[in-house]
């Protein structure tokens, strides 16, 4: 499984942006999909996580309200649309699969800045 995201960029804050996640390889291994982030200096935190069915979603209380993750199984493709975004540094954002024998597999990571 390869995960290749896309979507990040510098935005203002209030704005909205969307991540993508697009899958290669078997996707009938994946349990679930995460999507982390990570600012300068700060631990990564655990933004959003989606089953392989969508029957769990679970945020972030930072997020909640504003985030929304969801895939697309025919299209093998995991999104978070991002709205009312607050100020903060460049943060990674990386997408993750939980794959079964394998364990978390971690895509690149698009860069998102939110000027203030």
């Amino acid at each position: 499984v390869q995960l290749v995201e896309s979507g990040g960029g510098l935005v203002q804050a209030g704005a909205s942006l969307r991540l993508s996640c697009a899958v290669f390889g078997s996707t009938i291994s994946i349990n679930a999909m995460n999507w982390y982030r990570q600012a300068p200096g700060k631990q990564r935190e655990l933004v959003a996580t989606i089953t392989n069915t969508g029957g769990y979603i679970n945020y972030a209380d930072s997020v909640k309200g504003r985030f929304t993750i969801s895939r697309d199984n025919d299209k093998d493709t995991l999104y978070l649309p991002m709205n009312r975004l607050r100020p903060a540094a460049p943060t990674v954002y990386y997408c993750t699969a939980q794959v079964l024998r394998v364990g978390h597999v971690w895509g690149p990571g698009p860069q998102v800045t939110v000027s203030s």
